[in-house]
């Protein structure tokens, strides 16, 4: 049967609801950002997924802190993205942050981490937008035993602690990437490294299967998943590995 706009009754087309499709802005550290000389993470990986309209911008900044990314340019730009978009997508804002923070340098306290993530999240709402918090990504260095040193574990506390404060959703993409990393060893993982000895950023290929982890837990692991199912599609060979801890090298 063939029916358009023009033939349907203007009761019904009102109660027509047009879907609008996703749109994911990115905020992050190095281990969200783009690949680059000083850093590269899951981001651009997790973009090439979008499928169906949705659109995605990388915002992630080598060594952002909570603090950093607030005060400069960055988080108004993401902002600023949900409020020009909302009109016509469903804007989601991921927040990753971490691996910077617990620096000593930083001078983040993680109950000042665990409030400037509960600030970012309000803010993402009161822009029109969804905040996802994200635990961090785990770097891959291995202890004596061969399993991954977890030393992110309490930022990664504090990320699941504020989400779970304000009722919004969190992928615990730390707890994901340690238990696919202890799978394969670290003289597999260390194909993922962006240089030889840099085991805490991503190459295109370690882009590719952290974001299709990503993908994977968006999907399955929140409340917005089945919604965001409908446009990130992460590739079947890469995502059937990752779920089954088996090692693999994606062709970039």
């Amino acid at each position: 049967m063939f029916t358009t706009a023009s033939v349907i009754p203007e009761i019904q087309r009102r109660d027509c609801h047009v879907k609008k499709p996703a749109a994911f802005y990115l905020a992050g550290d190095s281990t969200t950002a783009a690949q680059s000389a000083g850093g590269g993470g899951w981001g651009i990986g997790f973009l090439k997924t979008l499928v169906n309209g949705a659109i995605g911008t990388d915002f992630g900044h080598n060594g952002a802190t909570t603090v950093s990314f607030v005060a400069g340019a960055d988080w108004p730009s993401v902002l600023d993205a949900v409020s020009r978009s909302k009109a016509d997508f469903v804007p989601y804002v991921t927040i990753q942050f971490g691996h910077n923070d617990q620096k000593a340098a930083a001078n983040i306290s993680i109950d000042q981490f665990t409030t400037n993530l509960k600030t970012m999240a309000s803010q993402v709402i009161a822009a029109g937008g969804t905040p996802i918090l994200v635990t961090s990504l785990s770097r891959r260095n291995y202890n004596s035993s061969g399993l991954v040193t977890e030393d992110l574990a309490p930022q990664r506390a504090a990320t699941i602690a504020a989400a779970t404060s304000m009722n919004i959703s969190y992928i615990d993409l730390n707890a994901a990437s340690i238990k696919y990393l202890n799978s394969i060893g670290s003289a597999k993982a260390d194909t993922y490294n962006l240089v030889p000895t840099d085991r805490t950023h991503l190459n295109a290929a370690g882009s590719v299967v952290f974001g299709a982890m990503v993908s994977w837990l968006l999907e399955t692991t929140i409340k917005e998943g089945r919604d965001i199912a409908d446009y990130t599609k992460a590739n079947r060979t890469v995502l059937d590995a990752v779920k089954a801890g088996t090692y693999i090298l994606p062709t970039v």
